[in-house]
C-alpha cells in the first residue's frame, strides 16, 4: 500500500480552501493508503507565535481534522512537536543534504519553475 504523509500549519482559521484543497482528500483517500497526518507546529514557530495560543491552536486543528472525517483508527494523526524524532530526523539530513544538492533534485527545480539558475555545488558528505 502507497503511503500518504501530509501535514497543515495551526495558525490562522483552517477556511473552506484548506478544506476543499485537502483535508477533504485526505478524509476520501483514508482506505486507499496509509496515511500519516500532522499538525506541523514547528514549522509554525518560523515566526513569533504566542506559546499559549500555539498550543491550543494545535488541539483546534487536530480536533477539526477528526471532526472532518480523519480516522485516527486508520490514519496516523500526531502533533509534530510531540514526536521529537521528526525533528532529530530532519537535524540528520539537513546536515548531509545541502540546499545545493536538494535545487538539483528534478522535483525540487520543477517546483521552483526554473532550473536555469541551479546552483552547481557539491553535497558536503563524510567519506
Amino acid at each position: 500500500m502507497k503511503r500518504v504523509f501530509s501535514g497543515i500549519q495551526p495558525t490562522g482559521n483552517l477556511h473552506i480552501g484548506n478544506y476543499l484543497g485537502a483535508i477533504k482528500n485526505w478524509v476520501a483517500m483514508q482506505t486507499e493508503y496509509e496515511n500519516i497526518f500532522c499538525v506541523v507546529d514547528l514549522h509554525a514557530i518560523t515566526v513569533p507565535q504566542d506559546p499559549v495560543v500555539l498550543k491550543k491552536k494545535n488541539r483546534e486543528v487536530a480536533g477539526i481534522l477528526i471532526a472532518a472525517g480523519i480516522d485516527p483508527k486508520i490514519s496516523a494523526l500526531f502533533v509534530q512537536s510531540h514526536v521529537h524524532e521528526h525533528a532529530e530526523l530532519a537535524w540528520i539530513l539537513n546536515c548531509f543534504f545541502t540546499f545545493c544538492w536538494m535545487k538539483r533534485m528534478t522535483l525540487s527545480s520543477s517546483e521552483s519553475g526554473d532550473s536555469s539558475n541551479v546552483p552547481r555545488c557539491r553535497p558536503q558528505l563524510s567519506q
